[in-house]
């Protein structure tokens, strides 16, 4: 994930040394971008012996879009897919593991502040729809999973790389799941877009 996210940065860079003055969103434009999604797992099995790690990180993908109220309000929405993720444990001698699959969709209120002709500041607030998928298979057969309505908050930085495009880099908080197993409630996000 840091090798994806460096990469992403050394790219903007690049682009940004031939850049030139970038005005703020237009009210009444829209926009549509992709982003890499950095975030953590962790899974939690009392008792339980391992030779893997129960967390870590997993990078995966997100597409989002908005619309722009004028040069600081907009309105944006966006998928999540946080990807499938599995664990496998030993509790008392006897074999088992657990899998989950989870992706969230949000929607947000979004306020921009410029710090110069290129760089922005900004936040989200709003609401996520999460679902968790989970399923284990040995010891204790389980599957189940739910959706959770959540608090979506963000807070972040977008680089204008022309009028048109934008690369930005943000922390988002989606909220829990309905089973609390798997993808933790934070991510880091790259992102790229599009203005329209």
């Amino acid at each position: 994930m840091k090798k994806i996210l460096s990469a992403f940065v050394a790219s903007a860079a690049v682009l940004a040394s031939a850049s030139a003055f970038a005005a703020p969103d237009e009210a009444g434009t829209a926009y549509v971008g992709v982003g890499v999604v950095g975030s953590h797992y962790k899974f939690d099995v009392p008792n339980a012996t391992s030779s893997t790690d129960r967390s870590g990180d997993k990078a995966t993908g997100k597409i989002y879009g908005g619309y722009n109220i004028d040069k600081t309000w907009a309105i944006e929405g966006g998928y999540t897919d946080f990807g499938k993720k599995g664990y496998d444990y030993t509790v008392g001698g006897a074999a088992g593991h657990v899998q989950t699959d989870a992706h969230s969709y949000y929607l947000a209120g979004k306020g921009s502040w410029a710090v110069n002709d290129q760089i922005a500041v900004f936040g989200k607030l709003g609401v996520a729809r999460n679902h968790n998928a989970v399923s284990t298979s040995g010891i204790a057969a389980f599957s189940g999973g739910d959706n959770k309505s959540a608090l979506y908050a963000s807070v972040g930085a977008e680089y204008a790389i022309d009028k048109n495009v934008k690369v930005s880099l943000e922390y988002e908080n989606y909220g829990k799941n309905n089973i609390d197993l798997g993808r933790k409630n934070g991510a880091i996000t790259a992102g790229l877009r599009y203005n329209f």
